[in-house]
């Protein structure tokens, strides 16, 4: 296994935790950036020991040095770098959305496929612990016949007028925001979780602030409260996605999603129903993992590494008691990927569950698709279309 070596495009509030989760590996190491400037380049690279600044990302994706290009960068991007990228012959890592439209995500994927490069989603949140513990759950058949979904992905970021992200406009981070930005973990994750494809959609989606004030300077990082002269910004994207979902086996699911929800810091939650019994996740608790009986007490069950299905105790770094989360969840996704890129594997060998590809990202665009439509007709069941 050779030391890889990884460029990563765009360094806001993610690429940071690009960063760390490739350095926690050992046989990774991030040997370049790029960012908004030359100047912010030089200055992050500095801050972070990060040996090269490079003036544009054009200039990053060129230099032979680079094994893979990790693209963190406003999801406008993505598709142009990656493309790039791959055309270079280089093996590509995407943070989530993949793209601003599925004939995007199309291009990127026949793109990659003919390359042979691999290809990766950062769809990171199904790799924490107990959700892989769940799914192990699934497919040895405990809860039976799934049934039933239901969850939400709720924040509090964007509550106030003065709060701004290019997340908003839709020419950066896409036409839905939120409910594609965030409620793609979630589709994402209870496809992954279930084994289940999900084939139709009904959406509603709902606008509360019309006008934003937008930084008179430039963007914000996500997360980051408001401050500063500001000018009004005519909101295009919705603040509230509600939708129902039909699966490939019948069965049916209830999501929410909004970054307008006070006291919800990171809430993701999902809940997967079955003919024997249930089982639920949140975010804020990673380490539980809820166990639902009709015919026995139901259980909590808290991480320990001897408890868990043999298959995925691996992702479990740390005795029981110790915590582990969001960051371990983002270094066992990034673990895989790299793993599987510096033992030479082929792209072909990759099945989806081990890491996200771009197949994985296509078909969640084209989820956001139906979506999208399904609100804009009134609320009416709309096919996926992949």
């Amino acid at each position: 296994m050779k030391k890889l070596r990884v460029g990563i495009v765009g360094f806001g509030f993610i690429g940071p935790h690009h960063m760390d989760a490739i350095r926690r590996l050992g046989f990774a190491e991030v040997t370049g950036i790029a960012t908004i400037s030359a100047a912010d380049a030089q200055a992050r690279a500095a801050q972070y020991f990060i040996p090269r600044a490079f003036a544009t990302w054009q200039e990053l994706v060129a230099d032979p040095a680079i094994d893979v290009v990790d693209v963190a960068a406003p999801t406008a991007l993505h598709a142009p770098v990656a493309l790039a990228a791959i055309a270079a012959g280089k093996h590509v890592i995407v943070d989530k959305p993949m793209a601003l439209t599925s004939a995007d995500t199309k291009v990127m994927l026949a793109a990659a496929q003919k390359a042979g490069v691999v290809n990766a989603l950062t769809y990171t949140i199904r790799y924490n612990v107990m959700l892989q513990h769940a799914r192990a759950l699934i497919a040895r058949g405990d809860l039976g016949e799934f049934r039933y979904a239901q969850g939400h992905y709720l924040q509090e970021w964007l509550l106030k007028d003065t709060d701004f992200n290019w997340r908003l406009e839709p020419e950066q981070g896409g036409a839905l925001g939120q409910v594609a930005d965030a409620g793609a973990h979630w589709y994402d994750m209870v496809q992954h979780l279930t084994g289940r494809k999900i084939v139709r959609v009904l959406a509603d989606l709902t606008q509360f602030i019309k006008v934003r004030q937008r930084p008179a300077d430039g963007q914000r990082e996500a997360f980051a409260a408001g401050r500063g002269p500001t000018v009004d910004y005519q909101v295009k994207v919705p603040d509230l996605g509600m939708i129902l979902f039909e699966f490939d086996n019948g069965g049916r699911g209830l999501f929410s999603v909004s970054a307008m929800a006070a006291g919800h810091k990171n809430d993701l939650s999902i809940e997967l129903c079955g003919a024997k019994s249930s089982v639920r996740w949140h975010q804020e608790r990673p380490d539980e993992l809820w166990i639902g009986h009709r015919d026995e007490p139901n259980q909590t069950l808290v991480k320990d590494p001897p408890l868990l299905d043999p298959s995925v105790r691996r992702y479990a770094a740390l005795p029981g008691g110790h915590a582990e989360a969001w960051p371990d969840a983002f270094r066992n996704l990034m673990r895989n990927i790299l793993t599987f890129i510096a033992e030479g594997r082929d792209i072909r060998e990759a099945d989806g569950s081990e890491f996200p590809t771009f197949a994985t990202g296509h078909e969640v665009a084209c989820i956001c698709d139906a979506i999208g439509a399904s609100a804009a007709a009134g609320s009416r069941w709309e096919e996926i279309r992949r």
